[in-house]
Formats: C-alpha cells, structure tokens, sequence
C-alpha cells in the first residue's frame, strides 16, 4: 500500500513538474544551449580523466593507451618539483585568503556608510576597474613599476629612499607581489555580493538602534555583519576549497627564470609538464589529485561552518 502511495506521489509530483515546464517552455528553451554548452565542455571532457591512470603519448588514442595503474600518482609523491609547487601554491593562497577574503567585506562596509551617491559611484567604479583588465595588462603594468627605473623606485626617490632593484627578480618577495596585486585586481569586484545583500537589510533595525543610542561600530556589528553573515560563510567555503588553485594567467605573465623557485604554483606545474613537455597522463594525475583535495576541503569546510552556525547551511 505503501509503495502505491509512493509510485502516486511520484506520478503527482512528476505531472506537476512536466506541467510547469511546458507552461514556461519559452524560458526553457533559453537555458537550452547553456545546458548543452555544459555537457560538451563540462561533462563530455571528464572521460579523459582515465589518463590519470595510463601511459598516454600523442601517438595513442585514449582507449588505446596502456593502463599503469596508480604508477602516475607514485610519481607525483616523490616528484620534489610537485612539491615545491605546492608549496608556493599554498603560501600564495594562504596570504591571499588573509586578505582577500577579509578586505571585500571591509569595503563594502564602508561603500555601504557612504551617504553621498556621487563619492560611492566614484569609488565603486575605481575599485571595480582592475577587475576588467587581463593579466597581460596589469602583468606588463607591474613588471613596469616594480622594474629598477619603474614607478616604485622613482616615488621611493622622491622621499629619500635610495632604492633601485627590480622586485621581480627577487624570488623572495614573489609571493608578497602577486599575492598583493590579486587582492589589487578582485577585491572591488569582491564587494558586489555583500553590498547586494546590505541593500536587503531592513533600514528600520538601523533606525531603531540609532534610537537606542548605538554608535556606527555597534550598528555595523550588531546588524550589518549579521545581516550579510550567510554571504561571507558562502565565499569563506569557496574560498577554502579554492586554496589549491591558483591563478594561471598571473603567474605565466609574473614569473621569470629568477623568481621561478618562489613562482611555480600547481597549475603553472601542470601546464608546463602537460602542454609544454607533452607528460600528458602526470598533468592529468596531478589535476586530479586536486580537485579530489578541493572537494574535500569544500565538504570539510562546509560541516564545520554548517556547525558553526547552528546546524543551518549555506549550501
């Protein structure tokens, strides 16, 4: 009787379903070619990660490749390259969650308080510009400045600092420099979701706390972080997750030979070991390796914001 019950439930829910489908068929036909889009360059493309586990070169077909089992990802353990790429990978992204995660929030609060419209459109435009250009740009702007007659030196002269070394030929502040000039490029583009949020929040909780003697600090804590608290969970999981990938385009255009021990970052590795030396099946069995990692992270992060936060999940 039970499984009647359940097969009608089914029938029910599958006829409402196929009902508002058709009734907004219009609009479905418009997601259609993002679905397809997905399918051939998302899940199609997932059949090559059994080149992880094979002997792949150019001259094989995937099916045809000999299968070696996990011998890729023993390569992988004892490679030091790998793990120096790790490294760097990992030094890049801490510093990078540091401040990338916390310096959105920090402007958008304070865009949020700016009563003048005019002087927050200006900022908004200013901080969200880097955004739009590519890496080549800002990369040739950097490698500009930071050169030994570039714009650093120069304004370091103007105080009375005799400086006049090319920054990025020094392996040790690599990841200072590309750390600091990512959060440069994104942390505008970062406020956009906290202050879409801040614009939900009812404006009579501020009134009634002004009324009740609250200082802007308190109106700030009390209200606007709570208010925006599901939002900076959802980014801090992602970015979390994220820690193992780094930006590829960044690091081609800012590495040289002199910074390459402080500038090899995993994909940087596996591009390099796949497009440029042909290892096909050991680019695929690191990149696997992360994203396993990356999902895990993502799991693990989320139980303990969910527990954090009271059982309740943003996910």
């Amino acid at each position: 009787m039970a499984v009647a019950e359940q097969h009608a439930s089914l029938g029910v829910r599958f006829a409402r379903w196929w009902q508002g489908f058709f009734y907004q068929w219009q609009l479905q036909i418009m997601v259609l070619p993002g679905i397809i889009f997905m399918i051939i360059f998302n899940y199609i493309p997932i059949y090559g990660l059994v080149l992880a586990f094979k002997n792949y070169t150019v001259v094989d077909t995937i099916g045809d490749a000999p299968w070696v089992g996990l011998d890729n990802f023993r390569i992988i353990l004892g490679d030091s390259y790998f793990w120096d790429s790790v490294v760097n990978t990992l030094g890049i992204s801490v510093i990078k969650l540091v401040l990338g995660f916390i310096l959105p929030i920090i402007l958008a609060v304070m865009i949020y308080e700016v009563p003048w419209k005019p002087f927050k459109k200006i900022v908004q435009t200013i901080t969200y510009l880097p955004h739009f250009f590519s890496w080549i740009i800002l990369g040739g702007m950097l490698i500009s400045w930071l050169s030994s007659n570039g714009l650093l030196n120069s304004t370091l002269h103007v105080f009375g600092i005799d400086a006049g070394a090319n920054y990025l030929l020094d392996a040790d502040k690599y990841w200072g420099i590309a750390s600091l000039s990512d959060v440069w490029k994104e942390a505008g583009w970062g406020t956009i979701l906290y202050l879409a949020t801040m614009a939900g929040i009812d404006r009579s909780l501020y009134e009634a706390a002004e009324l009740d003697g609250a200082s802007k600090i308190k109106r700030i804590w009390h209200i606007t972080l709570p208010g925006i608290s599901n939002m900076i969970t959802l980014n801090l999981i992602l970015s979390v997750s994220g820690i193992l990938n780094s930006n590829l385009d960044q690091t081609l255009v800012l590495m040289n030979s002199q910074n390459q021990s402080k500038a090899e970052v995993i994909n940087s590795y596996v591009y390099r070991m796949g497009m440029t030396q042909g290892d096909f099946s050991y680019a695929t069995a690191v990149g696997l390796g992360i994203s396993i990692i990356s999902a895990i992270l993502l799991v693990v992060t989320n139980a303990v914001t969910k527990k954090i936060n009271d059982n309740q999940s943003v996910l």
